[in-house]
């Protein structure tokens, strides 16, 4: 400190007040340390409004999707009432009422695919269909259409 000071300035003056024309060390610190928060506050919340999602990865397709759509919605229109929605549908595990349904559906086929298969008793005249045509098989259900009515 060689050069002297304003005569209204007190002598002891705090280290972090800089000298006319000199780089402020302090501001320039403090704008990357700013912008470092900034960055890391938001990878934060964004990582924390992923949480539900993130945590619905053990339900099914359907569920997964609702909780993104939940987040979603939520992250654009800041209403977090649909976050915390989000967040209690992804803690929920539903139970899966489609695989005993699919599977009741793959037992009818293989009992429908078996009875058709079945060569008639030897004592019932069964009439022989001409052999050009094809004898008409019944319809097999399908796992789809079995899975999409109501039981």
């Amino acid at each position: 400190m060689d050069k002297p000071i304003h005569p209204l300035a007190t002598q002891h003056l705090p280290p972090f007040v800089t000298s006319p024309g000199e780089t402020d060390v302090l501001f320039n610190v403090m704008v990357v340390v700013l912008i470092v928060m900034v960055l890391l506050l938001g990878a934060f919340y964004f990582r924390l409004h992923a949480l539900p999602e993130r945590m619905a990865h053990r339900a099914n397709r359907t569920q997964i999707e609702i909780i993104g759509v939940l987040g979603l919605i939520s992250l654009f229109t800041h209403n977090h009432l649909f976050w915390i929605a989000g967040l209690l549908l992804a803690l929920i595990q539903f139970p899966d009422f489609r695989t005993p349904v699919v599977s009741i559906a793959d037992s009818l086929n293989r009992i429908a695919g078996r009875y058709e298969r079945r060569p008639p008793a030897a004592d019932v005249a069964v009439p022989s269909a001409p052999a050009d045509q094809a004898t008409p098989q019944p319809p097999l259900l399908s796992s789809a259409s079995i899975a999409d009515k109501k039981v």
